[in-house]
């Protein structure tokens, strides 16, 4: 990191270390894939709207940040976009380079699209010069230093354990003969002779670049860029200190790599020094979205005020069956949109059945150690920190067997895969392993057994049971009305090869499957310690009030209920469940395979286990809403499974905590997702994950397309594209609030980073009221009651 150096630095180079500081802020986290938790690829331009974030990453990256032109133009033609959407969306489009009416907005959506040309690098115009791709061996390059250096296990041998990025790539640099074979005569004496800091180094190159503190934010930007994947993970490495209180200077260490690869190529290539000056001036010059960015952000916002006028006509349509005394059957599944159709299914079989949406780590910060591990999981949103503690009891002789089983499989996956054993492999094992290899073609591999109940560790002390189950259950607006038998289901995926498995899981758990979490809280509402000291914190259950956990496997739509500490009283209550969640998830096959290419709805759970399957499920595509109101909002009404359901009454709600609570947790984690989509849709080539027909995991962090190169991350193609065309339809999430417009108005105003999601456009905010949309939040003027009209 360069802020330590601010202080002591003279001016000009301050200048320079505030500006790359600025420039690695702008650079998204990019999680490892045993957590592959969603991460909004414009977290570093959030404090902009997007017009001007296109125009700067169509500066340093060349990409566009909305659909290609033809598909607004089809929207409109097929009605969906209609005339008074392009009018709202053209009256709150705040740039003054903006269509001046409907009509020239329209011809505008017809015509062709310029592509964005990002600004050169020298390594980019030393290529022109010489002919040499001069990027392609840079990303090799750094592609292989920096898998070994950051590798997780995979690889059986890393260069310079222990040191930081920059000193491992000098090391390796001036042993790799690939840059002078290519003609760059003179590198691995280069680099030798470079300053021994990151930042020593990068003043040196910025001086032989002739950068100045104008042009630096972006060229900075645009070199970190280049780094892929591998700077979005050094991003991640700081974004995971400062959330520790420490700080990571590994992105520092790469974006001075990067400069010395461009100050070596200048001077091989002194001719190219005209057109740098050039791109230096470009550089310099202020980011402004011009007249073709400012029409393309106008008409996405169009079409998600079309989205958003049939989301209205659906509230208007919905309503909630007559209640009933008391539920005969309640279940609490995770807000994830995948939730939504297995609800509506469920509720649809006896209308005393109720269902409720919440977080799916449930409210309970836990630090999760697994059966026979040391490894510790983090289950809970990215956001929070854990501050709860638990593992799974085993006795010793069952810890040692599956310690084991667990080492002798790692054994033997490092024998089939290292570069000499790996053809003793083939010789004397091949034949047995290629029936494993048929099974799992053929989809036939087997489920993973179930692990004992998970517990807190150390043991909670009785006030702090009742105190958390209260603080979770008033969270889940489920302190009175309770049926006999109440489900907790959280969620997970089951599928094979797969190596971005975990994004299929519960991003409200660190990218792991819900079922700790879900088994924890039943647990603690089924303790007696709890249940005697619920009351003083002002919440009851009935006595033959039972909790249960469950998993909801989305790729099967089957539930598992775990049926830990249930007594005989239920037994005919959890059959009646087992019966209804069979039923229900027979239903959401039906409706599911409808939209996943060659699927029928007998076919869906042979996905889970067929290790070919690029497609196992479309995980979280289409989201485009979260809703934090009553389940009455949304009961009738079919969502599609775009929605996030979160369940809220403002009027159990003292002092709005669990609204803060809402607006600065789930909705920020659900806008990660929904722009993770978008971003993946939209920008593929920088956000996307690539084709997973050719990726290979690397470092044990991520994928890379082939054998080497560039990391990387985001969602692959086969993820947001059924082969046609795009599967998740790339809009901004609209968020709809059921509570009183000053309360949520008084959230924004504590949280300024919530604010600006909203006020700068990356997500839209309404107010509910009665269940129907009522007003929509604009930054300059606050609520307006025909925000949602004009778009009619």
């Amino acid at each position: 990191m360069f802020h330590d150096q601010l202080d002591i630095a003279p001016a000009p180079a301050k200048a320079l270390f505030a500006a790359a500081e600025a420039a690695m802020r702008a650079i998204p986290p990019a999680f490892p894939l045993d957590a592959t938790v969603a991460v909004n690829p414009f977290l570093g331009q959030t404090g902009e709207d997007l017009a001007q974030a296109a125009a700067r990453l169509a500066r340093v990256a060349g990409v566009r940040l909305t659909r290609d032109r033809q598909d607004y133009a089809a929207m409109i033609a097929a009605g969906e976009i209609t005339a008074g959407d392009l009018a709202a969306a053209l009256a709150a489009c705040p740039h003054a380079a903006k269509p001046a009416d409907v009509a020239a907005l329209t011809a505008l959506a017809r015509q062709g699209q310029p592509a964005p040309q990002a600004l050169p690098t020298i390594a980019d115009l030393a290529a022109r010069a010489t002919g040499t791709d001069w990027p392609a061996i840079i990303n090799r390059c750094v592609g292989l230093c920096a898998a070994g250096h950051f590798d997780r296990g995979q690889a059986l041998w890393t260069p310079a354990p222990g040191s930081s990025a920059f000193t491992a790539w000098r090391e390796w640099a001036t042993h790799d003969l690939t840059p002078e074979l290519a003609g760059l005569t003179g590198f691995c004496r280069h680099v030798a002779n470079c300053p021994d800091t990151p930042g020593r180094a990068l003043l040196r190159a910025a001086a032989a670049l002739n950068l100045t503190a104008e042009a630096a934010v972006t060229t900075f930007h645009r070199l970190l860029i280049d780094l892929g994947g591998w700077a979005q993970h050094a991003r991640w490495l700081q974004w995971r200190a400062e959330l520790a209180g420490e700080s990571d200077g590994t992105l520092a260490d790469l974006l001075a790599i990067r400069l010395v690869w461009e100050e070596a190529l200048l001077a091989h290539v002194p001719a190219v020094a005209p057109a740098w000056a050039e791109v230096l001036a470009a550089h310099a010059r202020p980011v402004a979205p011009d007249a073709d960015l400012v029409a393309d952000t106008i008409l996405q916002q169009a079409a998600e005020m079309a989205y958003q006028r049939g989301l209205d006509t659906v509230l208007r349509g919905a309503g909630a069956a007559a209640p009933q005394d008391r539920p005969v059957m309640q279940a609490a599944f995770c807000i994830d949109v995948r939730s939504e159709p297995f609800r509506r299914a469920l509720e649809s079989l006896d209308t005393g059945i109720g269902t409720l949406g919440f977080a799916g780590f449930f409210g309970l910060p836990v630090d999760h150690q697994p059966a026979a591990s040391d490894l510790r999981e983090a289950r809970l949103p990215v956001l929070l920190p854990p501050l709860l503690r638990s593992g799974v009891p085993l006795a010793p002789v069952q810890d040692r067997q599956r310690r084991i089983a667990a080492r002798s499989a790692r054994a033997l996956g490092r024998f089939r895969q290292a570069a000499v054993s790996s053809f003793a492999f083939v010789e004397s094992a091949g034949p047995l392993y290629a029936v494993k290899l048929l099974r799992d073609a053929l989809g036939l591999g087997r489920a993973r057994g179930t692990d004992p109940a998970p517990a807190f560790t150390p043991a909670l002390p009785a006030d702090v049971k009742a105190a958390t189950a209260a603080q979770v259950l008033k969270a889940m607006s489920l302190t009175q009305g309770h049926a006999r038998l109440v489900l907790l289901i959280g969620h997970g995926a089951t599928l094979h090869n797969n190596p971005h498995h975990s994004a299929y899981h519960c991003g409200a758990c660190g990218g792991h499957q819900g079922d700790v979490s879900a088994r924890l809280l039943a647990g603690l509402l089924n303790d007696p310690e709890t249940r005697a000291g619920l009351p003083a914190h002002g919440v009851e259950l009935p006595a033959d009030t039972l909790f249960l956990a469950g998993l909801h496997d989305t790729v099967t739509d089957r539930v598992t209920l775990y049926t830990d500490g249930a007594g005989r009283d239920h037994e005919a209550d959890i059959r009646r469940a087992r019966d209804w969640l069979e039923r229900a998830g027979r239903q959401v096959r039906l409706e599911r395979a409808t939209r996943l290419p060659g699927a029928s709805a007998a076919s869906l759970p042979a996905r889970a286990y067929n290790w070919a399957e690029i497609r196992p499920e479309w995980g979280l595509a289409g989201c485009a809403a979260f809703v934090a109101a009553p389940r009455a909002v949304t009961a009738s009404g079919d969502l599609k499974g775009r929605a996030f359901l979160h369940s809220y009454d403002w009027r159990s709600d003292r002092d709005f905590a669990t609204l803060e609570l809402i607006l600065t947790a789930p909705v920020v984690v659900a806008s990660w997702i929904s722009l993770q989509y978008y971003g993946s849709a939209v920008a593929p080539a920088l956000f996307g994950g690539g084709d997973k027909l050719i990726h290979n995991v690397t470092a044990g962090i991520g994928v890379v397309e082939g054998n080497g190169g560039m990391l990387r991350t985001g969602l692959p193609w086969q993820a947001v594209h059924d082969g046609e065309r795009l599967a998740h339809a790339p809009l901004r999430l609209s968020v709809l609030v059921e509570a009183p417009r000053h309360a949520i108005a008084e959230v924004l105003a504590r949280h300024d980073q919530v604010r600006a999601l909203f006020d700068n456009g990356w997500l839209t905010l309404f107010a509910l009221e009665h269940g129907r949309i009522a007003a929509r939040w604009h930054r300059d003027t606050g609520w307006d009651e025909a925000g949602l009209a004009r778009a009619a």
